[in-house]
């Protein structure tokens, strides 16, 4: 390809901004942005545009926000702007085989994991819960599976102990741009190899749902606290103090002061709220109760007070 390509972009959320930016910035013509539609959003249920959307209002490009992908119609937006290549990041429409067909170049997507694990919906959230030393972004060329592409290109990055869900996603959104361009210039210049992927390595990551933010004390406070970051910013690890809903923020793994049912506050310092867990215990450091502010724990204990004794459920 010795011209800057042509490529229809797919994206929604804010994941999928920094690439369409690093595409506009390496000089790809994109003369079309496919995003989802505008929807009800917050308490008053504001009509809200998806973010990427607002980032191609500012860039300048047309838009085209589909309710489905399947239709003739669909196709046709696609195919009448001859695309040397679809790129897709987090759009949140599976693509009929036809129109990933379209363009000469195939489509490419950028996946938040380092493929063939976590392939679906969440990767971010649960390399985090189970504990990985190590995530990245992963462009592929997109086929009819789930995240089941050739690999075009990889690029790693470490989790911290103290990451969250939001503070990777940010760090791998911009990765993810970095790495769509390198990846790019690379197929510009014929030298990528897609590589296939080990089916017999690969994890499912699965949407995460409101419940899985439910603490179970019984687990490991290891697991509690991994538990906590992953699910930050959403859906917040949770508990309850009698029938008030506690939202855990951070937390840290400490001893356990004495032998408990898992649940229960035991001795911990002055203004600590020390939680006993299958294993070891959890020192809760930032909590919020329902319909209240998000505060360090000696504020919360300021405010109100969880004897010890008391279980959490």
């Amino acid at each position: 390809m010795k011209h800057k390509p042509s490529i229809i972009f797919m994206g929604t959320p804010d994941f999928a901004v920094p690439a369409l930016a690093a595409l506009a910035d390496f000089g790809c013509r994109i003369p079309l942005v496919v995003t989802r539609p505008d929807r009800p959003k917050g308490r008053g249920r504001k009509l809200t545009s998806p973010p990427v959307k607002k980032a191609a209002e500012n860039l300048g490009l047309q838009i085209l926000q589909p309710e489905a992908t399947k239709s003739d119609a669909f196709y046709q937006a696609i195919a009448e702007h001859h695309p040397d290549i679809l790129v897709v990041v987090a759009f949140g429409h599976i693509l009929p085989k036809r129109v990933l067909e379209i363009p000469p170049y195939g489509a490419i997507n950028v996946h938040a994991s380092l493929l063939p694990k976590y392939r679906g919906p969440a990767p971010i959230q649960w390399a985090v819960i189970n504990g990985e030393k190590k995530t990245g972004v992963t462009t592929m060329l997109m086929d009819a599976g789930l995240d089941t592409g050739e690999i075009l290109m990889a690029s790693e990055t470490p989790i911290h102990p103290d990451d969250t869900a939001g503070t990777l996603h940010d760090r791998l959104a911009q990765a993810g741009g970095a790495l769509l361009k390198q990846t790019i210039a690379a197929l510009q210049a014929g030298t990528l190899q897609p590589v296939p992927q080990n089916h017999g390595e690969a994890s499912y990551a699965p949407m995460l749902k409101k419940a899985d933010g439910r603490i179970d004390w019984s687990q490991p406070a290891e697991h509690i606290e991994r538990q906590i970051r992953g699910m930050n910013p959403w859906p917040l690890a949770h508990c309850f103090y009698e029938d008030l809903r506690l939202n855990i923020f951070k937390a840290e793994v400490r001893p356990a002061t004495r032998a408990a049912v898992p649940g229960t506050v035991i001795p911990g310092f002055s203004k600590e709220l020390r939680i006993a867990a299958g294993q070891e215990a959890l020192s809760l450091l930032e909590l919020q109760a329902a319909g209240g502010k998000r505060l360090p724990v000696g504020d919360f204990l300021s405010g109100m007070h969880i004897p010890e004794g008391a279980v959490l459920k």
